[in-house]
């Protein structure tokens, strides 16, 4: 319960877990490691934020629509696990923006899903990282983000 109520003093409530929408599954569990496939800025349905960074969308757009993605990363890891309090720790983190060609800033817009993992799993939400500009995502969403989490 200490997770989620962290989640509550921060204000928020993780949405439905999005189903994939190809030929994979949302998560594996492998020995104690947790494995989330990439999650997009759709909100119980609702795709919030499509085009590229640098051309449609802004850098704080680009962050914010990384923060929605790490809400899809926290609901698919309680429904893996049932509580949060079942993380041990974030462990990898890689996150994907869609960029336009001259646009560098692919660290900070994924600080958007990173910040959030810290927010609510204080130390053990730090993690190594990946961030990727890609010219391309798929139904054009601006941002995705996959991790790894050791379970305990």
């Amino acid at each position: 319960m200490i997770i989620e109520n962290r989640l509550k003093e921060l204000g928020i409530e993780l949405p439905t877990p999005p189903t994939p929408i190809a030929s994979y599954t949302s998560y594996k569990i492998v020995g104690n490691l947790l494995f989330v496939s990439g999650q997009g800025p759709i909100i119980n349905g609702q795709q919030l934020f499509t085009g590229k960074v640098g051309k449609e969308r802004t850098a704080e757009e680009g962050y914010q629509s990384a923060k929605y993605c790490a809400y899809n990363l926290l609901a698919q890891m309680k429904k893996a696990v049932g509580d949060l309090d079942n993380i041990e720790e974030i462990v990898h983190l890689k996150g994907f923006v869609a960029s336009a060609d001259d646009f560098y800033g692919q660290p900070q817009v994924i600080n958007g899903a990173s910040d959030l993992m810290m927010e609510v799993f204080g130390d053990k939400g730090k993690h190594t990282r990946c961030a990727l500009g890609v010219n391309v995502l798929p139904t054009d969403i601006t941002t995705e983000v996959e991790l790894i989490a050791r379970i305990k």
